[in-house]
């Protein structure tokens, strides 16, 4: 279906949205059909229907069963889209699951608490209702949702039209692709239409391959580029569908598991944040209003995850009429714009805190790369014109704070060597995220709230 590019949807409900909700609903429904399985086995068995026997051995196997359901890819776009594949994990899954329990049980010395015969038959009764119920949703989702429960965008930049099933296409309109990392304005209207998207294809001709692959790895999007292969695409893998040679030049920023274990930790630490700091919040804007009766907060546009921008929130500390919302001046030591409540805040970075609210709001997360203001400069030019890798920090959610601050780059940027160093750091925390990694750097953070570049 080709669309207009003002009719490509750019809000955040997507697919990927409702797939966790039917992950969350095939589990539940697991545990209630594997319940109902030990139920009947039971009541067959030892004419116990749903006696204290029964319940407990139910409720010492289903923790079990749900890690080993997880760790088998058992609630993944594979296993929705692959019904064989769903089946066959269901079955590989149970099997390991009943050799651990047995396993445990006969290390526990617990065997008289477990009957095996309707331990077997609990978990083949339980095999046949959960593969049922894995046909059945097989069914349902291919009349809502078609051949394919992704979500797909072909953008059609002078290069053929091609046709992959469910998704939707685009031409990019006036957009010249060779000089949109010049602007932010167009970026930010690409990454909105690929905002959401599980897969992103690009057809174009040769010589707009490479600008459309370096949009694509900053998208933190899964992008497909149609062509044959070329090495200087920095191209990862190589794929063949409906006839068609595609060069996978990304595959996105991190799985769906670990962005919700991500939004997760930042969800459990900015509310009791916000929460603890309400008073300090207060104070703060407080003595903003009364020292010159301006507005508490700055809010300024800057560049968040797939090159969309968003409304940044910070404390004002700076005169009302020496604002810089371009950011193109970097804010040096003894700067006569700061007030004298804004000096204070920015050296104990208290000016930053109202981002929490950016944070609750989903468009920023607590540690990732720190968003720039799109004036910035480094030696009288802009970032992205010093290293065009710049836009590929965009990948992951801004954060409060990340592996550069930690490192000490923050404060002005007086050298284009200020700015790469920072670039590094952010990439190499975009490579090599992990949930334990952020905690780190959560807590070295402390020891660099009151630096001596924070002015």
């Amino acid at each position: 279906m080709l669309m207009t590019p003002e009719a490509v949807p750019t809000t955040d409900t997507n697919m990927e949205r409702r797939r966790l909700q039917i992950y969350t609903f095939m589990l539940v429904a697991d545990l209630i059909l594997l319940g109902g399985a030990f139920v009947l086995a039971g009541g067959l068995y030892r004419s116990e229907w749903a006696s204290d026997f029964v319940n407990s051995m139910f409720f010492a196997f289903a923790p079990i069963f749900t890690v080993i359901m997880v760790y088998q890819r058992c609630y993944s776009l594979r296993a929705l889209e692959d019904l064989r594949f769903a089946i066959g994990r269901l079955g590989l899954a149970i099997v390991i699951a009943a050799v651990l329990c047995t396993v445990i049980i006969f290390y526990a010395k617990a065997s008289e608490s477990f009957s095996r015969v309707m331990l077997s038959l609990a978990l083949i009764f339980g095999f046949g209702a959960m593969a049922a119920f894995r046909y059945a949703l097989h069914r349902v989702l291919r009349m809502v949702y078609g051949p394919t429960i992704s979500s797909a965008l072909v953008i059609i930049d002078g290069g053929p039209r091609i046709e992959i099933p469910g998704a939707v296409s685009v031409e990019v309109g006036d957009i010249d692709v060779t000089q949109v990392q010049s602007s932010p304005s167009s970026l930010d209207t690409i990454g909105k239409w690929m905002r959401g998207k599980d897969r992103v294809v690009i057809s174009c001709p040769p010589e707009r391959r490479a600008h459309w692959a370096e949009i694509l790895r900053a998208a933190g999007v899964r992008g497909d580029v149609l062509s044959e292969p070329l090495k200087h695409l920095g191209a990862i893998a190589l794929k063949r569908e409906g006839g068609e040679l595609f060069i996978v030049v990304s595959t996105g920023s991190l799985p769906l598991q670990a962005r919700v274990m991500k939004r997760a930790m930042d969800l459990a630490l900015t509310v009791p944040a916000l929460l603890f700091l309400s008073p300090l919040l207060f104070l703060v804007g407080l003595l903003i209003k009364l020292e010159d009766g301006g507005p508490i907060f700055f809010v300024q546009q800057r560049m968040g995850q797939g090159n969309c921008m968003f409304p940044m929130f910070k404390f004002r500390s700076m005169r009302v009429n020496m604002l810089d919302s371009d950011g193109r001046q970097s804010t040096s030591r003894g700067d006569v714009r700061v007030t004298k409540v804004g000096r204070f805040i920015r050296a104990t970075s208290i000016d930053e805190l109202p981002q929490l609210l950016n944070v609750l709001r989903g468009e920023m997360s607590i540690v990732g790369p720190r968003p720039h203001a799109l004036g910035s400069v480094a030696n009288a030019k802009l970032f992205w014109e010093i290293e065009t890798k710049y836009w590929h920090r965009h990948s992951l959610k801004p954060g409060l704070t990340g592996l550069a601050q930690i490192r000490g780059h923050r404060g002005a940027t007086e050298s284009e060597n200020h700015l790469t160093h920072r670039l590094e750091a952010d990439l190499e925390y975009i490579r090599s995220w992990s949930l334990i990694r952020d905690f780190r750097i959560i807590f070295a953070t402390v020891g660099v709230l009151v630096h001596p570049n924070a002015y």
